[in-house]
């Protein structure tokens, strides 16, 4: 099951703000908080007592925390592979791991005795077989992208799918970041260009951002970077229909009633004898049979990428089936354009596959 997930670091913030923040997300429904250690500087005494009070606010919202940790953390709190008592004590639910101790290490960490998550770095190569013939729980290990701080240095979406689909056949669970495009938002160092896994998501709106990951369909978990994303942005991510693919589209001006009908129509699925030049629900033209859908022109045109159409009168076997072009085609008058997919989200449309549902906002 796929799921939503914040971030907070507490130490840039305070108390007040970061525990009503996961409160808020926990009653949207996130069920994730993530952390980061590396930039934390205080004492393991102050550590484990400022932490313990997050996850327990956390735990408290229906949330399960993760932290960002390296071999240098372990070092100066007193932890080790071997002995992860401390973060028991805290409360952590996962640790992810940003960097590595060696392969025997890295498999001991996997079975310890809390049940704590162990999270590898799905941005780099992880042997993870190898990790498993060392030993490794396969049930306590999980993968979790990096995110990034600097413009221009964000993964490229070659290199993500390829990584991510590794660790996803592999049987995993994968988390990937998305960013808030709120006002002063911020990570855990004072870099604030958004903090997104995939740098073509950067300045795009958040709920796109997490669409495209939902399309691709290769993370179960996605969380939001920085902090605060703003109650719009959380509301929106939260009412997200996660089982499909969902598509914005701006309706024509003149929209009739049945067309919006047809358009919003909470069934549409991509045929299986699908082509490359269109998305075809062709099910609209049974539910909305005996319909009228006047024509719109005398003429045919050209019809471009992110065009939505719906057969009109002039076609009366297939009136009310529903096109969104993929390619720029020719049709006739026999086609009414009822709206157009923005540039920005046709980068979903090649991720509705064969027999697969999807959906229009």
């Amino acid at each position: 099951m796929k799921s939503l997930g914040i971030s907070v670091y507490p130490e840039h913030t305070t108390k007040d703000a970061a525990y009503a923040y996961m409160r808020r997300a926990g009653e949207l429904g996130f069920k994730r908080v993530f952390t980061c250690f590396l930039s934390v500087t205080e004492s393991k005494e102050d550590l484990v007592r400022n932490f313990s009070e997050f996850c327990q606010v956390a735990h408290e919202a229906g949330l399960t925390v993760s932290a960002d940790t390296n071999p240098e953390v372990f070092k100066h709190i007193g932890a080790t592979p071997y002995d992860l008592s401390i973060f028991h004590d805290i409360g952590l639910d996962i640790i992810r791991l940003d960097g590595h101790f060696g392969s025997a290490e890295d498999a001991a960490i996997t079975r310890n005795p809390y049940g704590i998550k162990i999270e590898y770095n799905a941005s780099g190569m992880i042997a993870f077989d190898n990790l498993i013939e060392c030993g490794a729980d396969e049930e306590n290990m999980c993968f979790c992208s990096n995110f990034f701080p600097q413009r221009h240095t964000g993964m490229g979406m070659e290199r993500y799918i390829e990584l991510t689909s590794r660790y996803k056949k592999g049987g995993f669970r994968v988390a990937s970041f998305v960013s808030s495009n709120a006002q002063n938002t911020f990570g855990p160092w004072p870099v604030y260009e958004g903090l997104p896994t995939l740098e073509m998501h950067r300045g795009l709106p958040i709920d796109l951002q997490a669409r495209h990951l939902l399309a691709m369909n290769l993370c179960q978990d996605i969380m939001i970077g920085n902090c605060y994303a703003d109650d719009e942005e959380l509301v929106t991510l939260s009412n997200m229909d996660m089982t499909k693919i969902t598509v914005r589209v701006e309706p024509v001006a003149d929209i009739t009633d049945t067309e919006k009908e047809i358009l919003y129509w909470d069934k549409h699925n991509q045929r299986g004898d699908c082509n490359e030049n269109i998305i075809r629900s062709s099910f609209p033209r049974i539910v909305f049979k005996g319909k009228s859908i006047p024509p719109r022109t005398d003429k045919g045109f050209t019809a471009h990428r992110g065009d939505v159409l719906i057969v009109n009168d002039n076609l009366e076997h297939y009136r009310g089936e529903l096109w969104i072009v993929c390619h720029d085609i020719e049709v006739s008058n026999e086609y009414n354009v009822v709206g157009h997919v923005s540039s920005q989200e046709q980068i979903l449309l090649d991720w509705i596959r064969p027999d697969s549902p999807f959906g229009i906002l």
